[in-house]
């Protein structure tokens, strides 16, 4: 880069060079670098007129626009990154093709999410969960040709990422996507839960204060289990995941073929007319984006569940050699949170009634009920209540249920 072409700005008191840095594929990535004024002062003998006309900035601010893009923002400059791609009139069929191969059924709304993306960046929309046991699907081509468009506002994490406390790398980004994702705890899934519609996020950096900032992130998360790669809740509305089939035929140069339609694809996501309206906070309603993938991942949760009360239960009734063990839907709740498992007492009363066909005492009556102190012993207490019974007998009768479903 010559001296001519170097562009130096000031954000409140500090110094910044925006640099283009070279990458493998020929792409220059544009980024800006701490400096300094010593530094300007070597590199130029007119270093006042470099810093005269420097341009200044009273401090940062990060406001996703892909239309009316603006770096300055009211005097504050915007961290958000134009992108570098103008929408052009044309045809792109290779992208359309490869669009409704990801969305198959939901080609529209798939269409849909896209528009939003681009035209209403702000607008929140549900975590998208790719997931294909197959390989050669097109899942990481996707994310692929999402970077292409997005560049620096999309940023690849991995589980660690995802999982540290030191976010202030991804949690102003446009689209925080986890490839080969496995997040089975369920710590993850409220983090996830709570990205998917915070307005702000606590931002934290090694050796910052952490500080708040706005947020504005998709989540997009790609696996190659189909059926635990995280702890979905019967309830949970915020997921769309689709099973992605495999692509018929294998193409090495596919994604370049893929790049180089993305102007006419711009055009067409300018001017296409959105097949949904907004009809929630993530704009689709969960009956639009509900998937038998989605049942399948949220079934094997209900599964985790139910053998965590099993075993909990069990492992009660053979330490006290008990012939049978009673218990309410307050009580198989508490011991649920106990193992991290935070369930409502409907949930419990599915378990314990439709899924075990356990039936509840009709009237409240007194009974022996066993919990956990802070210790991790056994301690039992009279307690009265509406309540079901389990027979040793019925151990291997309510296993074999489970399995089975």
């Amino acid at each position: 880069m010559n001296k001519s072409e170097d562009k130096y700005i000031r954000v409140g008191t500090s110094l910044f060079k925006r640099v283009k840095k070279p990458k493998m594929s020929g792409k220059d990535e544009e980024m800006m670098i701490s400096w300094n004024l010593d530094t300007i002062k070597q590199d130029y003998p007119n270093w006042r007129e470099v810093v005269k006309e420097m341009e200044r900035y009273n401090g940062f601010c990060t406001i996703p626009e892909h239309l009316e893009y603006q770096r300055n923002y009211q005097g504050f400059y915007n961290l958000y990154e134009p992108i570098s791609v103008c929408p052009e009139p044309g045809d792109c069929p290779n992208i359309l093709r490869f669009i409704r191969h990801i969305f198959g059924d939901q080609y529209e709304i798939g269409l849909d999410y896209l528009q939003l993306l681009f035209t209403k960046p702000s607008q929140r929309l549900p975590v998208l969960c790719l997931v294909s046991s197959e390989g050669n699907t097109g899942k990481t081509t996707f994310l692929n040709l999402l970077k292409a468009i997005y560049g620096n506002n999309m940023t690849f994490n991995t589980n660690s990422d995802f999982r540290s406390n030191f976010n202030s790398d991804w949690v102003s980004k446009l689209i925080i996507a986890i490839d080969e994702v496995l997040l089975d705890r369920k710590e993850d899934s409220e983090k996830i839960k709570n990205l998917s519609t915070a307005k702000s996020y606590k931002a934290e950096a090694k050796g910052k204060d952490r500080f708040e900032v706005e947020f504005f992130g998709k989540i997009i998360l790609c696996s190659n289990n189909e059926e635990n790669f995280m702890v979905i809740g019967v309830q949970e509305t915020r997921y769309w995941v689709r099973k992605v089939p495999t692509l018929e035929k294998l193409d090495p140069d596919f994604l370049y073929k893929l790049e180089d339609e993305i102007p006419q694809l711009l055009f067409y996501l300018l001017h296409r007319k959105l097949s949904t309206s907004k009809s929630s906070r993530m704009w689709f309603t969960p009956e639009q984006i509900y998937t038998p993938a989605l049942r399948r991942v949220k079934s094997y949760s209900i599964n985790k569940v139910e053998l965590e009360l099993f075993e909990t239960i069990k492992e009660i009734m053979e330490s006290r050699e008990l012939e049978e063990f009673c218990l309410t839907n307050t009580h198989a709740k508490k011991l649920l949170e106990r193992s991290g498992f935070s369930v409502s007492r409907s949930h419990v009363r599915r378990i314990l009634e439709e899924v075990w066909k356990l039936k509840q005492y009709p009237n409240a009556s007194n009974f022996t009920a066993y919990q956990y102190d802070l210790t991790g012993s056994i301690y039992e207490k009279e307690e009265k209540g509406r309540y079901y019974k389990i027979l040793q007998q019925e151990l291997d009768r309510i296993l074999s249920g489970m399995l089975t479903n």
